[in-house]
């Protein structure tokens, strides 16, 4: 329906252009985009080494609260047990040594203290950079999961626009529509229908145009109306909104269907102004001309899926 690649295919390859260059989804094979069971997989694994690094910065603390307890501690009985008025010189020889040891094994373990405090404190600095930077991976993998998850959704919708055109040719009891709630049946035919048309159908746009054939996609031939940014499009004849979206090449479109498979297309707009399932009559105000160097309308009538030469309609 569009030339080239498909919009699904274009929607993956910016996929693939999004993933491809974020080098924390190291795992997933060049050139393409991650699955989501990869990314999730990263995102398990990430999540896993932050809690656990976090739970180690946790015993970290507590280790040095405990350690510089110890070392007030340790340090207050030892200025105490240092002062001379406390030594026992009473008690001879023996209680001397007893509190010369004493004093050595306080100031040893006051040493051994500072140290180790000093390795908790290096140590708490090394994990604190390792969990700011498993956080970065983390938050790096949910941004991953977000754009996967729009990518998805990008996709979806895209699957969505396509189903829905292609059903607004459909032949049924009912015209299946894109954004409508429940079914719509299709417009009731004037006398003639919209075939009496042909060789006096109205032009969709005002005043003088410079008109050429067109195509978009691969489906048949259209004509291109020149017209100035933001000039009203107006429906050709009384009818039903079938489909009211932006659609691949075609860009913003608007379906018309006129009863007895007749449908026009209005494409290359720049707003839409009526809701899918709206009765509209012949002249009503269907969008605008889009703006800037595009500023032209496309044109199409189809009959049923097959589009048909829109010429011959307008008689020219």
């Amino acid at each position: 329906m569009s030339r080239g690649r498909s919009p699904l295919a274009r929607i993956a390859l910016v996929g693939v252009a999004l993933f491809g260059s974020r080098a924390v989804l190291a795992d997933a094979a060049p050139g393409r985009a991650p699955s989501a069971d990869e990314v999730a997989r990263l995102r398990k694994s990430a999540d896993k080494d932050e809690q656990g690094l976090a739970r180690r910065l946790d015993q970290l603390r507590d280790d040095a609260k405990l350690t510089d307890q110890r070392i007030l501690w340790r340090g207050r009985l030892y200025v105490r047990l240092s002062r001379a008025g406390l030594l026992p010189v009473g008690d001879g020889f023996e209680a001397l040594v007893d509190h010369a040891a004493r004093l050595e094994r306080l100031h040893h373990g006051l040493e051994l203290d500072v140290a180790h405090a000093k390795a908790v404190a290096a140590e708490r600095v090394t994990f604190a950079k390792k969990l700011d930077e498993a956080r970065a991976r983390t938050a790096t993998l949910d941004e991953e999961e977000r754009v996967l998850a729009r990518a998805e959704d990008a996709l979806r919708s895209a699957e969505e626009r396509e189903r829905a055109f292609a059903q607004a040719f459909e032949m049924g009891g009912h015209t299946a529509v894109y954004g409508a709630v429940g079914p719509a049946e299709p417009a009731t035919a004037t006398a003639g229908g919209f075939a009496a048309l042909k060789g006096r159908l109205p032009f969709p746009i005002a005043g003088r145009s410079e008109i050429r054939a067109a195509r978009r996609g691969s489906e048949g031939p259209g004509l291109e109306m020149k017209a100035a940014p933001g000039t009203p499009v107006r429906a050709v004849a009384a009818g039903r909104v079938a489909f009211a979206d932006t659609y691949a090449d075609y860009g913003k479109t608007i379906i018309v269907e006129h009863g007895r498979r007749y449908y026009t297309v209005c494409a290359n707009l720049g707003s839409i102004d009526v809701a899918v399932g709206d009765e509209v009559s012949p002249g009503e105000r269907l969008g605008s001309v889009s703006g800037g160097d595009g500023a032209k309308l496309y044109f199409e009538v189809r009959v049923g899926k097959e589009t048909v030469d829109p010429s011959p309609w307008f008689g020219i």
